[in-house]
């Protein structure tokens, strides 16, 4: 194949890897298993650290859709975002906690995700994504943190996901 053709459409396209995934962490992100996994089964009002870069909700990637962002580099920073939320969940767990497992399988799925991912360079994607990027692998960044309930981190999770991949990989919102 012509080399450069390809990089061009695989990032404005959803590879059929990415969307095959997503439908599978949609499956495991039903609202019934978010309820269960990341609400029931911890304490009343229990919160995990973040970084405010690790939050990302549907008004932000509004904003950076506006701020002519393409979608390959939402979906490439949804996918960071994401995947440190679920780690950062999976993390405070002991192996026996009910939820260990529920966390376990998102961390696996969001690590084969990771392998689609690898292919983008930083030079891929928007600047701006980059330094988010960036910043949510920097260690430093734990003074700008806040306290996020684990349900809202996968509520988000899910809610952007259907926004950047639900067309392209045809998500039936259930």
């Amino acid at each position: 194949g012509c080399p450069g053709v390809l990089a061009v459409l695989g990032l404005e396209a959803a590879a059929p890897g990415e969307c095959e995934l997503t439908r599978l962490l949609q499956d495991k992100l039903q609202y019934e298993m978010r309820l269960q996994y990341m609400k029931h089964y911890f304490p009343i009002d229990y919160t995990v650290q973040v970084q405010y870069e690790e939050v990302l909700r549907p008004s932000n990637i509004t904003r950076l859709r506006n701020g002519t962002v393409s979608e390959a580099a939402l979906r490439y920073l949804w996918f960071h975002v994401s995947s440190q939320a679920v780690l950062r969940i999976h993390e405070v767990l002991p192996e026996k906690h009910p939820s260990w497992k529920y966390t376990q399988e998102l961390c696996q799925l969001f690590d084969a995700l990771g392998e689609e991912y690898s292919k983008y360079r930083q030079t891929d994607v928007e600047a701006v994504v980059a330094d988010l990027v960036k910043l949510i692998h920097s260690a430093g960044a734990e003074s700008r943190s806040k306290a996020v309930r684990p349900k809202a981190l996968l509520d988000n999770c899910l809610k952007v996901m259907r926004m950047l991949y639900g067309v392209p990989c045809e998500l039936g919102i259930r």
